[in-house]
């Protein structure tokens, strides 16, 4: 297809030019996890990918351009559908652990490679052979240019179905706080004030601390933060493990916090035992967590149609935010602590950055740095944010009935993000009533199996502390 000279190019997004620059090249990697063997023809595939996966959305035919300005912009193409679908060959009727090994291999190696800068961002893999998760496993892999978690995952919902009736919509976990505010008659006016003043204090306090932390700041050399320089390029272990929803609840009930406080206090207990098992003094260094949150307020994804409207409530992109959580120190060998703690510290630290301005702030003060600096001073801001800190944390909800792809229902779902110059990316989704949380740590820096036997042992000691006589 030929474009002509006069063609009007859609913009890219500020944050969709700050995620592809030269110092920040984010992949997300979404992977299905079929219940059957993979049987899906070619002709098939690439029909589906041309009837439902390329009209979701422009930027799925499109490739990232500059124009005459040198701005960057989205220009539509023909899409070359087999160029963007892979399909692996490995030798047949080998060991589960042979097929575990080369799809842990094989994610490794397509995030880190670099998507073609002739094609539309986007490639679908499938890796059709067993391992001890499924039966086949089909790899989604998108640019973070294109969308956050949430508008891709919209897209992604809009190529599935439910598998006991495809008529009937998805469903998805509500995210509405137990929380409650106390508003008996005159005397909330009394705790309204002294939480306007303690907002604007939080404010100032975030505020600071996340410049700090982008500039100045950066935590210890560590077992999980080994290196100053950053490690973007370097391949990654992926592994996971599944926790059960409904024990994660009886948690939340217990303690009277959220779900996400919950599992971010599981990993950062687990972070700890990590850490002290490689380094005993470790268990006192200053270490901190960048969490990323979605800026919608969402009980469950809109479909596409909805997202790209003009003025949409959920609109297409990239809408997100982020906030420092500190690891607490220890000044006791943490096997010695109490678990719950991990927890209740987290729980206060988001209580305190919600009732703060600090997010908002600092998200204006990247866009007046690409303002007045351009996307590459910004990126390079958001990359010293990033690399300055230890550990990288994103969340995000999932159906809670089971799903299939063209009659194959999927058992499994989870996502991680390829291209983090953090040596340590936790990310977790659920689907199912199950919670997937996923580590993805960088070879020869963090033994991954070693850090997942330390968040399972650190999920069990939460468990077991909660659980109480008045527990849910």
């Amino acid at each position: 297809m030929e474009f002509e000279p006069e063609e009007v190019l859609e913009p890219v997004s500020p944050t969709g030019q700050m995620l592809k620059s030269s110092v920040l090249s984010f992949v997300i990697l979404g992977v299905l996890e079929s219940e059957v063997p993979i049987h899906i023809s070619e002709s098939r595939t690439l029909s589906q990918l041309e009837e439902v996966f390329l009209p979701i959305n422009p930027r799925f035919s499109s490739l990232m351009v500059l124009d005459k300005n040198g701005q960057k912009k989205w220009k539509r193409v023909e899409v070359k559908l087999k160029d963007h679908v892979k399909v692996p060959i490995y030798p047949d009727k080998m060991s589960l652990e042979y097929y575990d090994e080369s799809f842990s291999d094989y994610l490794s190696k397509i995030g880190m490679e670099q998507l073609p800068k002739n094609q539309p961002l986007w490639e679908i893999h499938m890796f059709k052979y067993p391992t001890s998760t499924a039966a086949g496993n089909i790899i989604f892999k998108l640019h973070h240019a294109l969308g956050d978690g949430y508008s891709l995952m919209g897209a992604l919902l809009s190529c599935l179905q439910r598998a006991d009736n495809p008529s009937l919509p998805l469903t998805f976990p509500s995210r509405q706080s137990t929380l409650k505010m106390d508003g008996k008659g005159g005397r909330g006016i009394f705790k309204f004030v002294p939480r306007i003043f303690s907002g604007v204090i939080n404010t100032m306090s975030d505020f600071g601390e996340s410049i700090l932390k982008s500039t100045v700041a950066k935590d210890e050399i560590t077992p999980i933060r080994p290196t100053d320089d950053g490690a973007a390029l370097q391949p990654l272990n992926i592994t996971s493990m599944t926790f059960s929803l409904d024990h994660i609840k009886q948690i939340k009930c217990s303690l009277n916090v959220t779900i996400n406080d919950v599992i971010t206090g599981v990993v950062l207990l687990g972070t700890r035992l990590y850490m002290e098992a490689a380094d005993y003094e470790s268990r006192r260094a200053h270490s901190t967590a960048v969490v990323l949150l979605n800026t919608r307020s969402i009980n469950g994804y809109k479909s596409v149609s909805e997202m790209v409207k003009p003025k949409a409530e959920m609109p297409w992109g990239n809408r997100f935010a982020f906030l420092h959580v500190a690891l607490p120190k220890l000044t006791v060998p943490t096997e010695s602590s109490d678990p719950l703690e991990f927890v209740l510290h987290t729980s206060n630290i988001i209580k305190k950055k919600r009732n703060s301005s600090g997010v908002h702030l600092t998200g204006a003060f990247l866009e007046t740095i690409r303002k007045y600096k351009g996307s590459e001073a910004a990126a390079k801001y958001l990359y010293n944010t990033l690399n300055n800190s230890s550990i990288g944390v994103t969340n995000m909800i999932g159906p809670t009935e089971k799903m299939a792809l063209e009659n194959h229902p999927i058992g499994g779902l989870y996502f991680t993000v390829a291209g983090n110059p953090q040596s340590l990316t936790i990310t977790m989704m659920s689907y199912m009533e199950k919670l997937r949380v996923v580590v993805g740590a960088k070879k020869g820096h963090i033994d991954s199996k070693g850090f997942k036997s330390c968040v399972e042992k650190a999920f069990e000691m939460i468990f077991n502390a909660a659980l109480s006589p008045s527990s849910c």
